[in-house]
């Protein structure tokens, strides 16, 4: 998890600092050192708590800072700096699969017990990790990255007011994580949506090393 969030927030870093903006670097966040990034709360409390409760598992480190009057188009270099961090995810996704494919090809099997299990279920793990941060982080509301995509498509107004809304980003997780999916199964947006996203990206990505 924390590597995966890691390379999701220096993702955005390197790309702001590519279209113009340089205040990551300037700040030393583009470093792959977890320490740098790590929030208590969204890197290691609340991954924790939600994995001992048995529900989908998700964090944040603090956030990559971001000037956007130094990017040389704010509003379209705006959209490809949030779109970064969700398109690493991915890609890490795609290395996992491919690593799993080569370990079980080189064994000439799926392993059930012992290290090679382990290094399997990991790899698998990191897998489907990724690709939930990134469905997840796509979701069109604020502060996901999916909401700054959003914001660079509206109507320079729309964007304002829509973009509002993210200083009740922890409000609006923790409707969406427990509030909503406590009233009614239908409004469990990640139980319906996300996570069946997810597992169809990752059917398709493990179809392409024979392992579906």
């Amino acid at each position: 998890m924390i590597a995966a969030i890691v390379f999701h927030e220096v993702a955005h870093g390197y790309v702001a600092n590519m279209l113009g903006d340089s205040t990551a670097a300037e700040r030393g966040r583009l470093s792959l050192n977890p320490l740098t990034h790590v929030d208590p709360f969204g890197t290691i409390i609340l991954p924790l708590m939600l994995a001992l409760a048995h529900a989908p598992v998700f964090g944040w480190a603090k956030p990559v800072p971001l000037n956007p009057r130094r990017l040389r188009n704010p509003r379209v270099d705006g959209v490809l700096v949030a779109l970064a961090g969700p398109l690493m995810n991915l890609f890490m996704g795609a290395l996992a699969t491919v690593a799993l494919g080569a370990f079980v090809a080189w064994r000439g099997d799926v392993p059930t017990e012992g290290l090679a299990r382990f290094v399997v279920a990991n790899l698998f793990n990191f897998l489907m990790i990724n690709i939930f941060l990134c469905i997840f982080n796509l979701l069109p509301i604020p502060p996901f990255d999916g909401s700054h995509v959003v914001e660079g498509l509206l109507p320079r107004p729309l964007a304002i007011r829509y973009a509002q809304i993210g200083r009740y980003g922890l409000l609006v997780m923790v409707l969406l994580i427990w509030v909503l999916p406590s009233l009614s199964p239908r409004l469990d947006v990640i139980g319906r949506f996300v996570g069946p996203l997810a597992n169809g990206i990752a059917r398709i990505f493990l179809g392409g090393v024979n392992l579906a």
